[in-house]
């Protein structure tokens, strides 16, 4: 199978770089290489309608760390990477925030929460001992005082039972993740990158000078550089990495009369997450329940994590509350046994940003600039 004439001459023209995925890192890598160099011609494959992994289907949490996820970092990593790192996921969400613009994104500083249920009791006791100390690091970070404090008499304002602490990040919030999707693709498009959906990129073969593309049916495209930023696919690409496809379920319910919650909040070390969106909650998580089964670049819904779902939303969230669910669907996040963005030259002419370790929003576009930079340092 051939290019036509027209589609050679209109869409795919002796592209200088090539990004493979149109999720917050590509869109972010493809406008930072066009605004540098205008006259580079930059081609985007997606292989869906949407951008396909996670970056449209995610909760829209504009999180850096929960006390929890931190402290269980710190067993893995010095702290000196843990906290470089959040230092990066606070950059990042300033970054993206300054490039689509608060009001574009519906940013909202609600703050993000860490609740705990009396089971947690030896979770909850540490967690709260490390406050004053996460304190005065994140100060470092932000500028700011007291990002963390304990704050339990909002647990009766949001109406939660089985819930005995919460510990609140003041310097989070949530965005719109379809609206700041929007914006970034309609930015790409007003700077000159070329946006290509339906493309699934089969194999990569590198030549003297440049790569070699081989797509489905058999059409192929040759690019000076190609950036893989596939995230929850890059294994299809990059098999010896250390990325893995990470499945995550999310529900969504119906408005809800007198919703007290507003926030952003995380239960059990991040494994489950839920916000309000105006006057629904949509909640997601639960993969702790079935590690195996959602180590999985296969979308889907599975009873036990449903039915989880919506066993916390009525015994915890919203106890006294009907509810009705709307919408239920899946996303693909890409992890690894570490949590550091893998930013790289993979060898002369193919590159890659991959592994967000399900804070897309907060690294995508501070990833995003580094890769950009490696291959514009190349050109």
């Amino acid at each position: 199978m051939s290019w036509s004439f027209w589609e050679q001459e209109s869409f795919i023209k002796k592209p200088d770089v090539i990004v493979i995925g149109s999720g917050i890192v590509g869109l972010n890598a493809s406008l930072a290489i066009k605004l540098k160099h205008p006259s580079l011609h930059v081609l985007v494959l997606e292989r869906g309608a949407l951008p396909y992994g996670a970056s449209t289907r995610n909760a829209g949490f504009a999180c850096f760390g929960s006390i929890s996820e931190l402290l269980s970092d710190l067993k893995k990593n010095s702290h000196q990477e843990v906290f470089d790192l959040v230092e990066k996921r606070y950059q990042g969400l300033q970054r993206m925030r300054q490039i689509i613009g608060d009001s574009n994104l519906d940013y909202e500083a609600f703050g993000g929460y860490e609740i705990f249920s009396p089971t947690q009791h030896t979770l909850s006791t540490n967690c709260i001992a490390e406050i004053e100390a996460f304190n005065n690091e994140l100060e470092k970070i932000t500028g700011k005082k007291n990002t963390y404090s304990l704050v339990n008499d909002q647990i009766s304002q949001f109406g939660f039972e089985n819930v005995n602490h919460i510990i609140k990040n003041a310097e989070e919030g949530q965005i719109n993740t379809g609206k700041m999707m929007k914006v970034l693709l309609e930015k790409c498009r007003q700077a000159g990158v070329e946006i290509l959906n339906g493309i699934k990129v089969i194999e990569l073969l590198q030549k003297n000078n440049s790569v070699q593309l081989i797509l489905e049916n058999n059409f192929t495209l040759e690019s000076k550089k190609v950036l893989i930023a596939t995230n929850g696919f890059a294994h299809e690409l990059l098999p010896e990495y250390d990325v893995k496809p990470a499945r995550a379920q999310v529900l969504i319910t119906q408005p809800i009369k007198g919703l007290k919650i507003k926030g952003s909040f995380h239960y059990e070390e991040g494994y489950y997450y839920f916000r309000n969106v105006g006057d629904r909650i949509l909640f997601g998580g639960g993969r702790n329940l079935a590690f195996e089964n959602e180590n999985t670049d296969e979308f889907g819904l599975t009873h036990l994590i449903q039915n989880t779902l919506e066993k916390l939303l009525s015994e915890m969230i919203l106890p006294q509350t009907s509810f009705v669910v709307d919408q239920r669907w899946s996303g693909i996040m890409g992890l690894g046994d570490h949590k550091y963005p893998i930013i790289k030259k993979v060898n002369d002419n193919i590159y890659c940003c991959v592994r967000m370790g399900g804070m897309g929003i907060a690294l995508g576009s501070l990833a995003a600039q580094e890769s950009a930079d490696l291959i514009l340092n190349d050109l």
